[in-house]
């Protein structure tokens, strides 16, 4: 028996919250495989990124399937559910039968699985953080996962015979297994129909730049309050002397300052970064429900009385055309 992970690359490692994901998924059954979808350079002689691997036998996974597909160069969410519907009923190759398969509750990783869903006609449980096999019969699960944004906890019970899970990463805590996994890379080649392929990603996180919002340690975020598409200068600036990323409220998007990418939300990405500096941001609940899980907040804004400030751990009340720059220059100052 086995379980199935969906594990995103960011850069040359694995993603954060796919190691979440995996923390979980490891309460499930020790037996680890993971599904990998990288780049035909990645590809060439199995030369996976190396510390990718290195992290993936870290958290004890035993097997590692990297897709290799002719055409497929990019993010393509209906062929990767194609492909891991296929490891799954075959099996993977040290844990034997698939019972589960897991990803992270992003963007792609909730989109994957639901074309998973779909293939399969298996129900898919979204956002859990906590998941364990019924005790009264076979395909039963019990699971706790977060609903409206993360604001209640709700016990439920999963009947299926393979589960389809996607984890509340930001409510995970990722856990290195007791000791490191064998780990053999297998390179598979699937059959994907060709309507598969028709959806796929025009802009890669790489060729888009910057760094990925969703595993950022530091996230520097505008809102309404930074006047219009040229405000946001300061702000990259300040994002990569803090090594961040630039995050933005829905209404600069709904705007067309930003792109969608960037939002940080209930409807964008959901952000659990060491440092979130929130700048012309009012606070208002879908864009709290994306970055509560910040284990710090600091505000800048004009308006002491706006929601963000009730949630932040230092707030800072002045105009952000005045306070950036002078930071901005304490941080050059400091080389």
């Amino acid at each position: 028996m086995s379980v199935l992970v969906l594990a995103e690359l960011d850069g040359s490692s694995v993603a954060d919250a796919s190691l979440r994901a995996l923390s979980l998924a490891r309460d499930l059954d020790e037996a680890l495989a993971v599904a990998l979808f990288p780049s035909g350079a990645e590809l060439e002689g199995a030369g996976l990124p190396g510390p990718a691997v290195e992290q993936l036998a870290a958290y004890g996974v035993a097997d590692v399937y990297a897709a290799d597909v002719p055409g497929l160069a990019g993010y393509a969410p209906a062929a990767w559910a194609r492909a891991m519907a296929g490891l799954a009923e075959s099996g993977v190759a040290q844990g034997g039968p698939v019972t589960a398969v897991v990803a992270a509750a992003t963007d792609r990783g909730s989109e994957v699985l639901a074309h998973l869903g779909a293939i399969t006609g298996l129900p898919v449980a979204a956002n859990c953080v906590s998941v364990s096999v019924g005790a009264a019969e076979p395909g039963r699960w019990e699971l706790v996962r977060q609903r409206w944004a993360g604001s209640l906890l709700e016990d439920a019970e999963l009947e299926a015979s393979l589960a389809v899970l996607t984890v509340a990463a930001d409510a995970v805590t990722a856990r290195p297994a007791a000791a490191p996994a064998g780990t053999t890379v297998h390179v598979f080649r699937p059959e994907i129909p060709a309507e598969d392929l028709l959806v796929r990603a025009a802009e890669s996180a790489e060729r888009g730049g910057g760094m990925s919002l969703a595993t950022a340690r530091v996230v520097v975020g505008g809102g309404r309050g930074v006047g219009g598409p040229d405000g946001f200068a300061p702000l990259e600036e300040l994002a990569g002397l803090l090594g961040g990323a630039l995050g933005v409220s829905r209404v600069v998007t709904s705007q067309g300052w930003r792109p969608h990418r960037q939002q940080v939300g209930q409807t964008g990405t959901k952000i659990s970064p060491e440092l979130y500096l929130a700048c012309g941001i009012s606070g208002a609940i879908q864009h709290m429900a994306g970055c509560l899980s910040a284990k710090h907040i600091v505000a800048v804004n004009t308006d002491p009385d706006a929601p963000i400030i009730a949630h932040a751990d230092y707030a800072v009340i002045g105009d952000l055309g005045q306070v950036i720059p002078a930071l901005v220059e304490a941080l050059r100052a400091r080389g």
